[in-house]
Order: C-alpha cells, then structure tokens, then sequence
C-alpha cells in the first residue's frame, strides 16, 4: 500500500447522507465541530475562510478547501458580515446531546435551488483512529485546489440525487466524499513542489519510487540501504546520497521512522499483541521492538498504549441535515443561530 492510502484508511466516509447547503447574502458559518479535517467544496458563489489565528482564504466556484482542525473557523460572504447585526449559523453535531433535523434553517436552506446563491458540499470528519495524524501533520492549516466546471457541475448532481433518498443515495455520497478528498489531496501535493511531504516528492522521483513502493508494500522485510538501491538499480552510495538529498533523513532513518510511526497505530488501533506488532513492522523480537520504539517516542509501547486508552479514540462521522440515530455514530450537521 502506498503512503497516501495508507494514511487516508484511517480517514474516512461512513453512513453519510449529504445534502448541499444554498446560502443567500448576508451569511456566515461557523464550524465547531473541532473536527481534524473539514473539506468545502464550492459548487456555485464564493465565500472567505476566516481562520482561527487570523488567516483569510478566499474560495470561489470550483475550489475544494481543506481545513485542518482542531480550532473552530468561519465561513461567510464577507469578512464584514460577522461584524454586522446578521445571524451566524452554527455546524456543531458531534455530539449525542446536539439536536440536529433536515429542516429549513433561515438563511440556510440544504438542497434548495438558487442560481444567485451560494452552494456548497461540506464534510467534516472525524477519525477512525490514529492513523490519520501522519497526513494531517503533512498539511498546511488550510489548502484550496481548483476544481474543473464539469467536476462540480457532476458534484452537485450527485449530491441532489442523494437529497432526494433515492436507491444508493447512502453509498453513493460515502464514496463520493471518499473519491473527493482522495483526488483533492493529490492535486495539492502535486502542485506543492517542496511544500509537499517528502513521502510524495520520493515517489515522484524516477530512482527513489521503486524502493519506496517495494519498502511500503512488505514494510516487514530486512531491508537495508543495498538492498533498496538494488530495487532502484543504481549503487548504494548514489541510492543514500539522492534518497537523503530529496528525502531529508539517509534511508534506514526513514525506515525506521515509518515502522516506528505505524506501530503507533496498532498500538492505539488494535488489540494486537506487543510481539504481533514487532513482526508486523520488521522486528524479530519484541525486545528490540520495545527498545526501538521508546528511543523514538520517549516511552515503551506498553506505556504508549495505556496513555492511548486513557486518552480515549474518536469515531468518524460525516456532514449531513439529518440526524442519524444509530448508536455507533454521533449525529452530523445543523445550521443554527451561533452564539455571538
């Protein structure tokens, strides 16, 4: 498994219902779901981002944002619009105690019709576990690719046909929202240059791709530096030099930092025994494995793990103008007067 799909499997759609949100000026939103990652994409109009620490991003028609949580932030017509006496509306579902209904919300109707207004699709996850922290560490706080017109001419159709409860509607939008982060991410990181993670800039790089994609698919493997220039077909003193020149670190320290990084998600993940986990990152022995693993993360794994369980794990959930009462998922989107 690549690198990019092996971080997006611990982000990810489920039991998601999506209907578009059509706003009229004046409007603001407000995001306070403290979710790690929240995608917008702009179907018709255009709005400003406005970010917790101050940073203003303009999105038109065509842009899909990201914005990486934690923190709240708002999206309105106009920056001045929350200075103003107009009401903001509130997306805040995360949890059981939310009252969320599809139902018209004032200047927020979901799934309405308005040449002149502003549409949007938005989700907002939350993780599956721990995974997903490598690729949000990867991100800027917020980044915005440019969608082609029929792409989002085909979007909204979708997210209509959803609206509407037609056979499929609950698969089609998980997928859809899946296919839409996945194609989002990869125009951003091929349009990074060496803002990029240098996971991506490797496998771009017609030497260094095939050990990288060799070492992700059998990460278990003794491998060594001779070993992966082996793979890439050029000496081992030129295979160190170019992967340390591009990847910044010599390859056993990416190795061991990758093996290191996905024992961290068994350990929160899985119930998986502290041997089990060894093997499965390539380490004969768990005493190795232990040793190694607290060198890199200041702590044993076993230490790690009842941290983690104190700690707690979240569940994903997906946007939506419907409340959904299954008990294994929290509810999902309501637009509601904010507090000012």
């Amino acid at each position: 498994m690549d690198p990019l799909s092996s971080l997006l499997s611990g982000i990810r759609a489920e039991g998601s219902v999506v209907s578009h949100a059509v706003l009229t000026v004046p409007w603001a939103v407000r995001f306070a779901d403290s979710a790690p990652l929240t995608m917008i994409s702009v179907l018709r109009g255009g709005g400003v981002l406005l970010l917790p620490d101050g940073t203003e991003r303009a999105v038109g028609p065509g842009d899909t944002a990201l914005v990486r949580g934690p923190g709240p932030f708002h999206l309105v017509d106009h920056p001045a619009t929350l200075d103003s006496s107009h009401a903001a509306y509130e997306i805040a579902c995360f949890t059981e105690s939310t009252e969320c209904g599809a139902r018209e919300l004032g200047g927020i109707r979901w799934g309405a019709d308005s040449a002149e207004a502003t549409a949007l699709i938005v989700g907002a996850y939350r993780a599956s576990g721990h995974r997903h922290e490598r690729l949000l560490r990867a991100l800027p706080p917020v980044l915005v690719v440019e969608e082609d017109a029929d792409v989002c001419a085909w979007l909204e159709t979708a997210a209509a046909d959803a609206a509407r409860l037609s056979a499929g509607s609950q698969a089609l939008m998980d997928r859809l929202l899946d296919w839409a982060l996945v194609c989002t991410l990869r125009s951003w990181f091929e349009k990074a240059g060496a803002d990029a993670p240098s996971w991506y800039r490797g496998l771009a790089d017609p030497v260094l791709a095939p050990a990288l994609e060799s070492f992700h698919d059998r990460p278990a493997e003794p491998w060594t530096v001779a070993s992966l220039a082996a793979r890439a077909g050029v000496s081992r003193a030129l295979f160190a030099k170019r992967f340390t020149h591009l990847m910044g670190r010599p390859p056993l320290a990416y190795i061991t930092e990758c093996r290191m990084d996905e024992a961290e998600a068994l350990l929160s993940d899985t119930d998986l025994g502290i041997a089990q986990i060894a093997r499965s990152v390539g380490y004969a022995d768990a005493f190795g494995f232990s040793a190694a693993f607290k060198r890199h993360k200041g702590r044993s794994p076993s230490t790690y793990r009842a941290a983690v369980a104190v700690a707690g794990t979240g569940s994903l959930v997906q946007v939506d103008g419907r409340r959904d009462t299954r008990k294994s998922r929290a509810p999902a989107m309501e637009g509601r007067p904010a507090a000012r």
